[in-house]
């Protein structure tokens, strides 16, 4: 295959640049393209812009649009509580006092726990076969909730459905980041999680379809349980056959662009692609202290997250609508995160910065949920509602961005996929402290449920501040003591298995 330009987010270098594992090289040629040559010299590919491009576009369509339907079916089992709890699950299931709250909180217990192991699998045989697997199961568990009798049964059911879903989202990002490039995943990541948010409206919508079906044979609220996870385990035989391990298996890719795809992780995503999990090197990542300020920031967006989309039907319901109609607009807030999300995203990818949106997404969480305790909200239902809006702004972009960030940042697949799957099932563990500051005695107002949250972002902006500020100094430091300026994309990945321990790494902030 031979192409004729370089990519703008190649990595540039002065000299060779890359020495593969199967002999070829790729090197920077005085026209400044990546050329990849073999063992004898011959030219077999010159990366261009136009190959790449048509190259993500395959991805986009292939790929993408698979992860984010198995993602709303994931959100959609994993929230929808919350829509039937408006409409009698409480009574038909005689739950009493704080039982509600434990069965959301249990959730959260086998979630943390078991999300490592099944990340390291995810990692081991390939997250192709490991996510429809475990899709297969939290639809399963989703449909036996139509069976559930009492608080024993749902509670049974939430601890292994919080089992099955716990690696799901961090195998997907780590499954990303097998195919694309630093620069190329914010916005890609963005659409695939936007189904999130896109799910609560979806939930929110079929709930108000569902509510109005009137039967004797069984309640309402159960035919939510029954149509979500019949469509979860669909999906989940669909994904497990069609999915590919990696660009290299993909059955949609020519021979010219797989290797093309091989070549683009090599430089500017892993420093060895596919790289065999060593689970002693993978941990060395906790050797870095930015590492557990990520998962202190993680646990601040872990409480407003979980808040808002555990509770998002409640806080509206303040509003003072029916059952249907309060389902019902919970529908545009949760489509405003989506697109909110998708603009922070797009904007975080085109200026090649992070902290920054991460950090106007804390802010907006602040602000909402600061707006909606300070003013009277019957008499200021509109300025009410448009904090709701803010609330899912703030909740959306941080949690994808986030994730994006230290990723880039980490070369090394190991590693990546151990911080990302105890990064965020920890932000998920916050749900246990969500689903216990909103109390019932609390209702409609939930002040206290809602001033915490509001304190646990404000926590998160100032951290992510100052991880950002640190980052922009190193690389300063490090260019002072180079003597010369080098960007992120100067570098490529292969030299940076070590991460900050390496002379030339720079942080991607």
């Amino acid at each position: 295959m031979e192409y004729d330009k370089r990519s703008q987010d190649s990595p540039i270098s002065d000299e060779k640049i890359l020495s593969t594992e199967d002999g070829k090289t790729i090197e920077i040629s005085d026209s400044g393209e990546p050329v990849v040559t073999n063992a004898d010299g011959n030219t077999l590919a010159i990366i261009s812009p136009a190959a790449e491009r048509a190259l993500t576009r395959k991805f986009d369509l292939r790929i993408l649009p698979v992860l984010a339907i198995m993602y709303l079916f994931n959100s959609l089992d994993k929230s929808n509580l919350g829509n039937a709890k408006t409409h009698g699950l409480e009574k038909t299931l005689g739950l009493k006092g704080t039982q509600y709250n434990t069965i959301l909180s249990v959730f959260f217990v086998p979630y943390v726990l078991t999300a490592p192991f099944l990340g390291i699998l995810g990692k081991q045989y390939g997250p192709n076969r490991v996510l429809p697997l475990m899709m297969f199961t939290f639809g399963s568990c989703t449909l036996l909730v139509t069976a559930a009798k009492n608080f024993a049964g749902i509670m049974t059911l939430r601890w292994f459905l919080g089992m099955s879903e716990s690696a799901f989202f961090p195998l997907v990002i780590y499954y990303q980041t097998t195919f694309y490039r630093r620069g190329e995943l914010a916005r890609r990541l963005a659409i695939f999680y936007a189904a999130q948010s896109i799910a609560s409206a979806f939930g929110g919508l079929l709930a108000f379809g569902v509510f109005q079906i009137e039967s004797d044979t069984i309640a309402e609220w159960r035919y939510l349980f029954v149509i979500e996870g019949c469509c979860t385990i669909l999906f989940s035989v669909f994904a497990f056959f069609y999915l590919p391990q990696s660009a290299a298996t993909a059955k949609f890719l020519s021979p010219e662009e797989k290797e093309l795809a091989y070549y683009r992780m090599q430089v500017d995503s892993s420093s060895v692609v596919n790289e065999k999990f060593n689970l002693r090197e993978s941990f060395k990542i906790f050797r870095e202290w930015t590492s557990w300020l990520i998962l202190a920031i993680e646990i601040c967006l872990g409480v407003p997250l979980q808040s808002v989309q555990l509770f998002l039907p409640q806080i509206v319901a303040r509003l003072g609508y029916n059952a249907v109609k309060t389902n019902l607009y919970t529908v545009a807030p949760n489509v405003g995160g989506a697109v909110m999300l998708l603009i922070l995203a797009f904007a975080s990818d085109y200026t090649r910065w992070r902290f920054p949106f991460v950090a106007l997404g804390f802010l907006f969480t602040f602000l909402g949920m600061t707006v909606y305790v300070g003013i009277d909200v019957k008499s200021q239902l509109h300025v009410a509602y448009f904090a709701t809006f803010m609330m899912t702004w703030g909740t959306s972009a941080p949690s994808v961005l986030l994730d994006v960030w230290y990723n880039n940042n980490i070369a090394h697949e190991g590693r990546r996929v151990v911080l990302t799957s105890i990064g965020v099932p920890l932000a998920n563990l916050m749900g246990v402290v969500s689903s216990n500051i909103f109390q019932n005695k609390d209702a409609p107002k939930y002040i206290p449920a809602l001033a915490t949250t509001a304190a646990f972002g404000a926590t998160g902006l100032a951290l992510t501040l100052i991880l950002g500020a640190f980052m922009m100094f190193d690389n300063a430091r490090r260019n002072k003591k180079a003597g010369r300026t080098i960007e992120v994309r100067d570098v490529p990945t292969e030299r940076l298995r070590d991460g900050p321990r390496v002379e030339e790494f720079r942080w991607f902030y």
